[in-house]
């Protein structure tokens, strides 16, 4: 946009940063209430289904001869979560402001939009939305959405109250091919262990619940699980196989963000490492998840345990992010909050 006040687009940029946060919220409450009616949906097939067992069994009930699955003969369909596709319209939509005002951003600064904290917020929560949308094209994860939107509300919202800076010329040891793949590499692999996360979180909550369900089976005194969303996820094993693989992709990628950080360091300080508290910090978020994918793979460390390694790194992660970025003082003081 040649001509364009760069402050006129961050102002436009802003404004629809905020648009987005307020679509977030309302997919985190569609998705909200399709967590909170899944019990009673999930209840109302099975109960379905028993029915036409009962029939076909020759239990002297009725179907409705112009019902669909009486016309098939098939077996009543799986309950519609009709608020969860709500609630994934809704994020998609939140996902393409956020997307214009990234964009937006990165034109009026004449560089990629990922410089200092605010801008560093603004495409790593872009990028955990992308892949969240993107991995429903394959998995249906739709019981992480109030998860994930409601995280990408606090964490938009909030780096945008606390971080944003206006737009201001890049570095000099910012100025250099690294900054384009080395920062969205770690956005990346940040995404992906932010699904990791959420699934090691659902893991936890499930296997508290199927432990209550084999205690209930096994004694008959013992209290069985209330009804929950909890009954219309996958199982806990599941569960920990799927935040398993996402954390494998995002160990990947986390390993060339150490490794492309060294060589950036080497180009712009003379030398590979030198026990910067950020590199210190991207170091050891290396090593927790190093640990929990050999720990999971060799030591037979799964179930809770490894669903905590998982959780435990995402908030090393948040850590290196905020509270790293702001109140440690080295060479990697890129936040822009101080001049």
């Amino acid at each position: 946009m040649p001509g364009t006040d760069p402050l006129v687009l961050d102002e436009i940029s802003l404004l629809l940063v905020w648009t987005a946060v307020a679509i977030y919220v309302l997919a985190f409450i569609a998705y909200a209430i399709d967590l909170a009616r899944r019990s009673d949906l999930a209840l109302k097939a099975k109960d379905e289904i028993v029915a036409r067992e009962l029939v076909t069994a020759g239990g002297g009930g009725v179907i409705d001869a112009a019902s669909p699955s009486a016309a098939s003969g098939t077996s009543p369909a799986r309950p519609r979560y009709l608020w969860a596709r709500m609630g994934t319209a809704l994020t998609a939509l939140g996902f393409l402001f956020h997307l214009a005002a990234t964009v937006l951003r990165g034109i009026a600064a004449e560089r990629v939009p990922w410089s200092n904290m605010y801008e560093f917020a603004l495409t790593g929560v872009l990028l955990v939305v992308a892949v969240y949308l993107a991995v429903l094209t394959r998995y249906d994860l739709r019981f992480l959405g109030s998860l994930i939107t409601g995280l990408a509300v606090v964490l938009l919202g909030g780096a945008t109250l606390a971080f944003h800076v206006e737009v201001v010329p890049l570095a000099d040891p910012l100025k250099s091919v690294w900054l384009v793949i080395h920062v969205f590499v770690a956005s990346l692999a940040t995404a992906l262990f932010a699904l990791a996360f959420g699934l090691s979180i659902m893991q936890l909550l499930q296997a508290r619940r199927e432990r209550k369900l084999a205690a209930a089976a096994a004694s008959p005194d013992a209290a069985a699980p209330r009804r929950s969303f909890l009954q219309t996820l996958p199982t806990a094993d599941a569960l920990e196989s799927l935040a398993y693989r996402f954390a494998i992709v995002g160990f990947i990628f986390w390993t060339f963000t150490l490794i492309a950080g060294s060589i950036w360091a080497n180009d712009a300080w003379g030398r590979f490492w030198g026990f910067d508290t950020k590199e210190v910090w991207t170091f050891v978020i290396w090593v927790l998840y190093a640990g929990y994918i050999h720990a999971r793979a060799t030591r037979g460390w799964r179930g809770t345990r490894s669903a905590w390694l998982s959780i435990i790194g995402f908030a090393a992660v948040l850590f290196n992010f905020t509270i790293v970025n702001v109140f440690f003082k080295g060479l990697h003081a890129y936040s822009g909050l101080t001049s």
